[in-house]
């Protein structure tokens, strides 16, 4: 039986999510896990690979098992994994339900605080400098007409297609103009929206223009584009599936099973 395993983490101490021979990653802190409860190894595949230090609010992930699940799983897996990390559902899919493959979407947020705030400690990239969020806006307005974003991978990723389609890419200010950068596409290249971000500063403190932003987008060269944001201020937050993937699924909050 496939099981979807819903969780969210801090990513600050981790080496992204992919299990990695020279750092500790979530993936691995979730296989420990579930191999110490079912007694056997156990596998996973995440609906993404965040960067190191990335966080999430929604991630999902697949594993396969025989037979049922413990009717105290999720305490059991919480109670084992750090403070950093939460399971919240595990709930079972049909056998060709894949966390990656089956993924319609994925949204990430990024956020820019303008000073520094203890409460938000790697939670959020802390930048002082004046930007013009109009502009910002619309340059990110302009990655809906474009699909291929080559500029905005790292480069020699291994992937068959450097095309994304975006849905949204917009940015928001709060009254203390603190801002957010919400961008939601079916896929994302390696370091993507952190480049993306990036770029969109240059834009805002006036060293790029809109029409820049956008040759840069035509070009397909990495070299083009600005320097990735920090990883602290990215958070994916919500990875959409069809609803038929959800159709077995019963929530099990950590705090109430028994």
């Amino acid at each position: 039986m496939r099981y979807f395993l819903e969780l969210a983490y801090r990513g600050t101490t981790y080496h992204g999510w992919q299990r990695q021979p020279n750092g500790l990653s979530v993936q691995e802190v979730l296989e420990t896990a579930l191999t110490t409860v079912f007694r056997q190894p156990i596998a996973i595949v995440g609906s993404g690979r965040t960067d190191t230090g990335v966080h999430a609010g929604q991630q999902f992930a697949h594993f396969e098992i025989e037979g049922s699940l413990p009717k105290n799983l999720l305490r059991s897996l919480n109670s084992l994994i750090p403070n950093d990390v939460a399971v919240y559902d595990c709930f079972p899919v049909r056998a060709d339900d894949h966390a990656r493959y089956t993924a319609t979407y994925r949204y990430y947020q990024y956020s820019i605080i303008r000073r520094k705030d203890p409460f938000r400690d790697g939670l959020a990239y802390v930048f002082t400098l004046p930007l013009d969020i109009d502009r910002m806006n619309q340059a990110a307005e302009r990655l809906l007409h474009h699909t291929d974003f080559e500029s905005f991978s790292k480069v020699k990723t291994d992937v068959k297609t450097f095309n994304c389609q975006i849905d949204f890419a917009y940015w928001i200010a709060d009254a203390a103009g603190n801002l957010t950068f919400h961008i939601k596409a079916n896929r994302f290249l390696r370091g993507m929206v952190r480049a993306i971000v990036g770029t969109l500063l240059d834009v805002g403190q006036g060293r790029l223009s809109v029409a820049g932003f956008e040759a840069i987008i035509l070009d397909r060269d990495r070299k083009r584009a600005g320097r990735a944001a920090p990883a602290d201020g990215l958070s994916l937050v919500e990875v959409g599936y069809p609803a038929e993937v959800f159709g077995q699924r019963t929530i099990l909050l950590a705090n109430t099973i028994v």
